[in-house]
């Protein structure tokens, strides 16, 4: 494996300020991640994996995680968490549009929460179909555009503004169903969610979970 030797993202304030909202929202998001990483097995990429907090949730039936994660902080946090995990976890640096591993290594790829804040979504894609072998299975908890006209104008506005330099790169009007479908994946499953159920909607709301199929035939990405 080649190991990346430069952090690719560097956001403390915001890491921080995710690390904490994170483990509060665990009661909240925990059934998610459950529910996202349920059936799979063999070995598993995971992709802006953050603080770790999916790796308490990962089946006993995967045999290794690689976990990418380009945060210097977040990925102190990470390791820390893999010590804890039931399955062995390899917390390794890099960029989701480069990912420091070999083509067709993995039997699924883990996506959560990230495709919001890569600078190349496509490529990121691209990258995720290349490590994949045929036949290998994405799943994806990811928030993005939604609600009414208003809201989705709002959310562009922000995204064109404040919102990436606030909250660490991150969009609120991307579509990430959108943008896997166009990678070359095919769409298994999709479940729409908005959180919190109740109050006002805000524009990081809306929240799309399920899971899609590199196809069997076809190249390994660019």
């Amino acid at each position: 494996m080649v190991r990346a030797t430069k952090d690719a993202v560097h956001h403390p304030l915001f890491a921080r300020f995710y690390a904490r909202l994170s483990v509060s929202a665990e009661p909240r998001v925990g059934p998610l991640r459950d529910e996202l990483l349920a059936g799979l097995s063999g070995r598993v990429i995971e992709i802006g994996a953050g603080n770790g907090m999916n790796f308490s949730h990962f089946p006993r039936t995967v045999s290794e995680v690689v976990a990418i994660e380009p945060e210097r902080s977040l990925r102190q946090l990470a390791l820390e968490s893999a010590l804890r995990a039931e399955v062995p976890v390899d917390v390794v640096p890099g960029a989701a549009e480069a990912l420091p591993v070999k083509s067709e290594a993995f039997d699924a790829a883990v996506l959560s929460l990230v495709l919001c804040s890569v600078r190349d979504v496509r490529r990121a894609l691209s990258e995720v179909r290349r490590v994949l072998r045929p036949g290998g299975e994405l799943r994806f908890f990811e928030h993005g555009r939604g609600g009414g006209r208003a809201m989705r104008t709002t959310q562009r506005a922000l995204d064109r503004t404040v919102w990436p330099l606030l909250f660490g790169g991150c969009h609120v009007s991307r579509d990430p169903v959108g943008a896997i479908r166009a990678a070359g994946f095919e769409i298994e499953t999709v479940k729409e969610l908005v959180t919190p159920g109740k109050g006002p909607r805000l524009p990081s709301s809306y929240y799309v979970t399920g899971r899609a199929r590199r196809s069997e035939l076809g190249d390994s990405g660019g």
